[in-house]
């Protein structure tokens, strides 16, 4: 299975695939799996997160964006 460069959690965004969230997909980030990633590009290497608790105006997580090398991997 092919992972995609770039993917995203947000169904809003151009960057969502359901079938491939569905199987799953795993991120290691600086050599450390994270769980809380909401998008991440592979090419440009950088991930967004939550920040904290923190909601905008419409009630969606504020997100920062993490610079660093970026491995998607498939789940079993």
């Amino acid at each position: 299975m092919s992972l995609p460069d770039r993917l995203s959690i947000d169904p809003r965004s151009p960057f969502f695939d359901g079938e491939t969230l569905e199987r799953g997909v795993g991120i290691m980030f600086n050599g450390r799996e994270r769980e809380d990633v909401s998008e991440y590009c592979v090419s440009e290497g950088w991930i967004r997160v939550p920040a904290g608790k923190s909601k905008d105006r419409f009630g969606q997580p504020i997100t920062i964006k993490l610079k660093g090398t970026v491995e998607p991997f498939p789940k079993a």
